[in-house]
């Protein structure tokens, strides 16, 4: 079976993340440098095998502060772990999409699953075969090393421990 690559469009592609903060809102974060691929041997991209990396220096939640805490050893510690990885097969069962594989982040593997929805296919105005995909999940960043914690005076936790995974991803087809 011969195989397709498609490579993610990172203008036209978002990758977030979603934590709780003091159990009353929630911070918002980006991954504004990644990169990805996926082999694919069907049209309708089921058994797909992806890969995907973002660069923890690229993290924004919009306040320098909480970024370069984030960055530090309490967290990601992007001295010593620079990149986040995935790799894993999108899978198509019934029409409902999903995403398995393993997720590396601060020397730490763990399997994870993500929900997928197909956007389809579909040429731009530029020549070009796009694919959508609308990307969905949770983790508990504890599993992977990111274990700094603190409590209120009032007893609430300060960051959640599960973190919600965002990403609108648009592949390009290569020749």
């Amino acid at each position: 079976m011969s195989t397709t690559k498609w490579i993610i469009d990172p203008t036209h592609s978002e990758v977030s993340f979603k934590v709780k903060h003091l159990v009353i809102s929630t911070v918002t974060g980006y991954f504004c440098k990644f990169e990805g691929s996926a082999e694919v041997g069907s049209e309708d991209f089921n058994g797909a095998k992806v890969a995907f990396t973002a660069d923890i220096d690229s993290i924004d939640t919009n306040q320098t502060d909480r970024d370069n805490h984030l960055k530090s050893a309490d967290f990601f510690d992007a001295a010593n772990h620079p990149k986040l990885s995935f790799e894993g097969t999108l899978s198509n069962d019934g029409g409902d999409y999903s995403l398995k594989g393993d997720l590396t982040m601060r020397g730490t593997t763990h399997a994870i699953e993500l929900s997928v929805d197909f956007g389809g296919v579909v040429a731009d105005p530029y020549g070009q075969t796009k694919a959508g995909f609308e990307i969905e999940g949770k983790l508990n960043r504890k599993d992977f090393g990111l274990a700094w914690s603190a409590i209120t005076e009032a007893g609430s936790v300060v960051v959640s421990d599960q973190v919600r995974l965002i990403l609108s991803v648009q592949l390009v087809k290569q020749a």
